[in-house]
């Protein structure tokens, strides 16, 4: 009974300083007990939200890298291929021949006959001689001359020889022996001979 009529006793703002004290003492243990938890749990998140965007840029920088790579790649492979079309690796007679064959078509001139030459290797490459004899009129064969020499595989036109001009209708035709030489990669083993016969050569042939 004391003690109620001692709060009984308590003036008005007594009692809100007492209700204040009591409210102040819940929050922080509230702050205590839930927000400690709450702000740990946020750093923590924040910790491994800044490790995910780290992974994440160096994951970017590989993967550019490796697009660049694959480019350089790409790049690569396009130009070896293109190489091989200007210098390959093998003889390829049948391709040589091909190539010769094609244009004479294009620029109308006739590929009488054609006889493989003995290969000869440089340090890094070897030469390829074909001798040809054609037969056409001036201009069919200057325009055959132009033309091998837009092919993608070098190919020299040398030791041209033209015979004295037959006139057939109202047209000279011309007789012509050439050497012409395509050249070929050498592998990094080969040594350099010279005077090799190329294994399994067509022997000169004639068109028919």
């Amino acid at each position: 009974m004391a003690r109620g009529a001692s709060v009984s006793k308590l003036t008005t703002p007594m009692k809100f300083a007492a209700g204040a004290a009591l409210l102040v003492i819940v929050a922080v243990a509230y702050f205590v007990v839930f927000y400690g938890d709450l702000a740990n749990s946020i750093q923590a998140a924040q910790q491994q939200e800044r490790e995910l965007r780290g992974k994440l840029t160096e994951a970017r920088k590989l993967e550019f890298s490796y697009q660049k790579d694959v480019a350089e790649l790409t790049e690569r492979q396009q130009r070896q291929s293109e190489l091989k079309k200007i210098l390959p690796t093998e003889t390829e007679y049948p391709s040589f021949l091909s190539a010769l064959q094609g244009v004479a078509n294009v620029s109308g001139v006739s590929l009488v006959a054609w006889t493989p030459q003995p290969e000869s290797n440089a340090e890094f490459y070897a030469r390829v001689p074909m001798k040809l004899e054609l037969e056409g009129r001036y201009h069919q064969v200057a325009k055959f001359f132009y033309g091998v020499g837009q092919l993608e595989r070098i190919i020299n036109m040398e030791n041209i020889s033209l015979t004295r001009p037959t006139r057939q209708g109202g047209d000279y035709i011309v007789s012509v022996s050439v050497l012409a030489t395509a050249f070929r990669a050498l592998a990094q083993e080969a040594t350099p001979k010279s005077d090799k016969r190329p294994r399994g050569r067509a022997a000169g042939g004639k068109k028919k």
